[in-house]
């Protein structure tokens, strides 16, 4: 059973985190009214999850991701951002947190975002034992525009990532967060040709009209291509889709707290954040993902210790 721990000063935006979460089958939400109470909470029991304000008293968001990643490395954080947080939210990503969803959309983002960071990590931490040595690896797909098909292969990936030692086990639960940003973008905006601002519209119309996409021609008939190349010192993931492209000179930096709630920067921001480098084509219709690889300690143990 799946327990979350939501954190926020603000008794009426908790109460609507905790509401949203508490539809979700089998969930066990705890409550925290700020960063400090959070770390209190979370001596009496741990989440598998916790969901954190930015702005709050005695404690923090940011200060709140670092102790917990300090002192509980193996719980991801999503980061509830509203305007004028958009600066501390940026820290806290590069310090470790897993995601983020604005406030004004937690009604339609939330849950979403939640079960996806949550599959994540609870995959993570139940692979086998890391492979002892490797020398090179390659793979490559070609995918049809099949939602299933993207988030499987996502976690293939991440998995993939964690055996072949990459990063540490925290590291590669926000590897896979990057590379199925970069699968969705390749489907919605590169293949479907939708735009974010149709989501930020009407979040209901924006995913009805993909489904609706992937079953009509000319975007029926598009693929999304993606190579894999891991080596001692690093892994690169290309992402490539078969649809118009665009020009990545316009892109808005998004690592400027200013673009935080755009709805076009989210992707790219959790990209550029968790990977060592991200480049574009100058089709813009690929993206090429590279994580420097993290040495790291032999395993004596299972995945589920709580060495990283």
């Amino acid at each position: 059973m799946p327990s979350v721990l939501v954190v926020d000063d603000s008794l009426l935006d908790r109460s609507l985190a905790v509401g949203l979460l508490e539809k979700l089958p089998d969930f066990t939400v705890y409550q925290a009214s700020d960063g400090q109470d959070a770390l209190d909470q979370l001596e009496l029991h741990l989440p598998d999850l916790v969901v954190t304000d930015m702005i709050m008293p005695n404690l923090n968001g940011l200060e709140l991701v670092s102790e917990v990643r300090e002192h509980y490395p193996l719980i991801p954080l999503i980061l509830m951002t509203s305007e004028g947080s958009e600066e501390l939210a940026v820290q806290a990503l590069q310090k470790g947190a897993a995601s983020y969803v604005p406030k004004r959309s937690l009604a339609s983002e939330l849950t979403e975002i939640v079960d996806r960071v949550l599959t994540g990590s609870q995959e993570v931490r139940g692979r086998a034992r890391l492979m002892s040595r490797l020398n090179r690896h390659e793979l490559s797909f070609t995918l049809e525009n099949d939602l299933s098909l993207i988030m499987a292969l996502a976690a293939l990936l991440r998995e993939d990532a964690l055996r072949m030692r990459i990063c540490s086990r925290t590291e590669c639960l926000r590897l896979g967060v990057a590379i199925e940003e970069a699968l969705l973008n390749a489907f919605y905006h590169g293949n479907l040709e939708i735009s974010s601002e149709i989501r930020e519209q009407d979040h209901h119309a924006y995913h009805q009209l993909a489904q609706e996409r992937s079953v009509q021609r000319p975007w029926s008939d598009r693929r999304i291509h993606v190579s894999v190349s891991v080596t001692p010192a690093e892994a690169v993931y290309r992402v490539r889709d078969e649809g118009p492209g665009f020009d990545p000179s316009v892109l808005p930096d998004p690592t400027d707290p200013a673009n935080l709630d755009r709805p076009c920067g989210r992707g790219l921001l959790l990209m550029r954040t968790f990977m060592s480098q991200v480049r574009y084509n100058a089709a813009g219709n690929e993206v090429v993902l590279t994580k420097v690889r993290q040495p790291e300690p032999e395993y004596s143990g299972d995945l589920d210790s709580p060495e990283e």
